[in-house]
């Protein structure tokens, strides 16, 4: 068994690499996924539940795996999250890998959004818009930009001024234009790409002050009482998914807008697998308004470790598992 971490991740699992193990991942599919969330009410000092995940998935006669993560977001002299992925042989049930590494989560989460929009967001998208600056923002501007290369102006928003300030250097520094905006909702009208990653219990984006042509990511929100977006949003969006089955049933952003009858579960166009087969075009017109929700799930992260094993494992080429 080998054990992997966050060098050996960003090592083995460039962008573009990622993104089409998950493409490739996407058009043949996984048997079984399952996911379980536990939570804990945390002191007032934290101020915010802490919860523990559990994402599992298989693909019968390859591979099986389970991810372990916890989300402390009280925390303050250590990270808010931890990660451990586990690797096993699908056959004979051998352990092959342990991932120990929040670039793993980082990497797939991102390389999630960015299969999305390589459908989803317009060929020549030139400005991105970041809502949130924790851990996950600089990932998703990394990610999107290998997809939408033509992005050439990252702007950010965080209702902390300082954080969105110190990605915005992070990226200065990196050769990007990147800049903070005080005000979010004069920033909207004017972006190409929008990539929402905050931890939001009520909407942040109005739907009112979307262009047409925009593509919305969202990421944040992973239990039914939190959300991104406005109802406005959703009304005039053109609806995506990464998976039917999870993102509806536990992502508040839709989820709530189901429940109130704003939406319905058959104006969810296609969800990734639906789109990596070419069951749907994906975006349909320059003027359309995109929205991809980002739900994650246990086969992301088995496609993601799949990835990685069969780079890292000694004396083996790369390939992939779904070839």
């Amino acid at each position: 068994m080998i054990l992997l971490h966050d060098d050996d991740i960003g090592k083995w699992l460039d962008w573009p690499t990622l993104v089409e193990a998950l493409r490739d991942g996407h058009k043949h599919g996984v048997d079984a996924v399952e996911r379980l969330l536990l939570s804990e009410e945390a002191g007032k000092l934290a101020g915010a539940a802490n919860h523990l995940l559990i994402w599992s998935a298989w693909r019968f006669g390859a591979y099986c795996g389970a991810k372990l993560v916890t989300v402390f977001p009280g925390n303050r002299e250590v990270p808010t999250n931890a990660t451990v992925y586990v690797l096993f042989d699908g056959r004979e049930g051998r352990p092959l890998a342990t991932i120990e590494s929040s670039e793993f989560t980082l990497r797939k989460t991102a390389a999630d959004s960015a299969l999305g929009a390589s459908y989803l967001a317009r060929s020549d998208a030139h400005s991105l818009l970041v809502i949130g600056a924790g851990g996950q923002a600089y990932s998703q501007v990394q990610a999107l930009r290998a997809v939408r290369p033509s992005i050439r102006e990252v702007r950010i928003w965080n209702r902390t001024k300082e954080k969105a300030k110190a990605l915005a250097r992070r990226l200065v520094h990196e050769g990007v234009a990147a800049e903070v905006v005080e005000d979010l909702p004069s920033a909207v009208p004017d972006a190409s790409v929008i990539s929402m990653v905050t931890a939001a219990m009520s909407p942040l984006l109005e739907g009112t002050k979307l262009s047409p042509g925009t593509h919305i990511d969202l990421v944040g929100s992973f239990t039914p009482s939190m959300r991104e977006t406005d109802d406005e949003t959703v009304r005039r969006a053109s609806l995506f998914v990464d998976t039917r089955r999870f993102t509806l049933e536990v992502t508040g952003d839709l989820f709530m807008p189901l429940a109130a009858g704003v939406i319905r579960e058959r104006d969810i166009r296609a969800d990734l697998f639906e789109l990596a087969r070419g069951d749907h075009p994906g975006r349909q017109s320059r003027q359309e308004i995109t929205l991809f929700k980002n739900g994650g799930g246990g086969h992301l992260d088995l496609m993601t470790a799949i990835a990685a094993y069969e780079r890292a494992r000694p004396g083996t080429a790369a390939s992939s598992a779904f070839v």
